[in-house]
């Protein structure tokens, strides 16, 4: 027993507590770091909110919505998971090329917020084609569904508005640093025009609530996406619009 009536074993064990337990004041972040983590916990939000629904529904709706059973192969319902689910895929793929091409903090943030929303997103999507019974594919010209004069002529790569060319991510896979970071934003951003517009028109015509849901969160994401984005391609003495091959 010491001079103060502890014993020397009790000393210890407290050291050694307060050597494990968690600082009084975190480390300050580093000047400059801008978090971008909300896409992925809007992501999360959405899974949960949406996807776990759908999946629990009973026999009388595999949709997670009482409005339809199971959509028809031509209906907006699966034409939008179809096509949006393509459009997804191609945002990933640039977002994991520019992870490799950079080591800007805040571009390849923003990368992996896109990787894990979207990859998320079109995980759901082709879920419920799954849950549905409808394949993945379909014959038909992408976007016929929502029933409007779209005029956009597939070509290279490019299946819809806002996709990017395979020559395109070629030449994005050749730059490095401030180059791709530049022209990753200025792809991203004529590719999120493409998926805001295909998203509304689905919320727009849309009679799955579930998936309207789903349609109205990649709206409000991705517009607030355009804007950082737009910001960004400002701070690197760079404007919106992908420039000519």
């Amino acid at each position: 027993m010491t001079a103060d009536g502890t014993r020397p074993e009790e000393t210890s064990a407290a050291g050694a507590t307060d050597a494990a337990g968690e600082p009084e004041e975190q480390t300050a972040e580093r000047p400059g770091r801008r978090r971008m983590w909300w896409p992925a916990v809007l992501a999360a939000v959405v899974a949960l909110a949406l996807g776990v629904p759908a999946l629990v529904a009973g026999g009388t709706s595999a949709s997670g919505s009482s409005s339809i059973a199971v959509p028809a192969d031509d209906s907006p319902e699966a034409g939008f998971a179809r096509d949006m689910a393509t459009h997804h895929q191609q945002a990933v793929d640039l977002s994991f090329i520019v992870r490799d091409r950079t080591s800007d903090e805040p571009t390849r943030t923003l990368a992996f917020d896109i990787i894990n929303t979207q990859a998320n997103q079109r995980g759901m999507m082709t879920g419920w084609l799954d849950q549905w019974g409808l394949s993945q594919h379909s014959t038909a010209k992408p976007m016929t569904w929502m029933k409007m004069d779209h005029d956009y002529q597939a070509h290279d790569g490019s299946l819809m508005p806002g996709m990017a060319t395979n020559a395109q991510m070629a030449k994005l896979r050749t730059l490095s640093g401030r180059d791709a970071e530049v022209y990753y934003l200025q792809l991203m951003i004529e590719h999120h025009k493409g998926g805001v517009e295909m998203a509304q028109g689905y919320v727009d015509m849309a009679k799955n609530d579930v998936e309207k849901r789903l349609a109205q969160s990649m709206v409000v994401a991705q517009t607030s996406e355009l804007e950082l984005m737009t910001g960004m391609l400002k701070e690197r003495g760079a404007a919106p619009g992908v420039p000519a091959s």
